[in-house]
């Protein structure tokens, strides 16, 4: 579960903030973020997940209140705990396909990588339709391949949150809801909860609930 208790952030005095009284996310509760362009959807997606702090109150992510942490512990905890899919999806050029996937379990000590986490990355590359790309790099592939590479990123350590900025934008209609199919089966599987930053109408109404994010401005 993730709880939101008081919660104020801002860029400056006069500038954008988000103010939240109280939130809460369900284990294996699918939630949709929405608004406007600028209303702060990826900065609340980035609060959750421990990326900003916030000014005052509680981010609560199962029994850790993360607004105690400092940066790193809370780096940890994405690592160990959380599944991200970034707008920009992170790749790194100079890794090919498989081992973007593979990143998290080369960049820290907490994961270690086996046999069966690269068989893992390889049956997450084949779900969506990148098997025959494993070595390609990311200059190589469309801008729907590159969202790919990123979910199955995410899905690799088995997190128990994940967290989605637009994470199927760039895919044409038939890739869109085979990611999001995945996304979906991952999150009834392990009952973890799945938030998502999206503009497209057709994938709210797939969610069971919509936060938009005007009501906190």
């Amino acid at each position: 579960m993730i709880e939101v208790k008081d919660l104020l952030f801002s860029y400056g005095e006069d500038q954008f903030r988000l103010k939240i009284p109280e939130l809460s996310i369900s284990d294996g509760e699918k939630v949709a973020i929405v608004g406007p362009s600028g209303t702060g959807k990826t900065t609340l997606l980035n609060l959750l997940s421990g990326i900003l702090s916030p000014s005052s109150g509680q981010i609560i992510i199962g029994d850790l209140s993360i607004t105690a942490f400092g940066v790193e512990d809370r780096q940890d905890l994405r690592m160990v705990k959380m599944g991200l899919v970034f707008q920009e999806f992170e790749l790194l050029d100079y890794l090919n396909v498989l081992d973007n996937i593979l990143l998290p379990y080369r960049v820290t000590p907490i994961h270690e990588l086996t046999t069966s986490i690269k068989k893992r990355a390889e049956e997450l590359a084949s779900d969506v339709g990148l098997s025959g790309k494993l070595k390609r790099y990311p200059h190589k592939l469309s801008q729907g391949e590159r969202q790919r590479v990123a979910v199955c990123r995410a899905l690799l350590t088995k997190p128990a949150y994940l967290f989605g900025d637009e994470p199927t934008g760039n895919l044409d209609p038939k890739n869109r809801d085979h990611v999001m199919d995945i996304l979906f089966a991952y999150s009834d599987n392990t009952n973890s909860p799945l938030m998502v930053v999206t503009h497209d109408s057709e994938l709210v109404e797939r969610f069971d609930r919509t936060i938009d994010v005007r009501e906190f401005i």
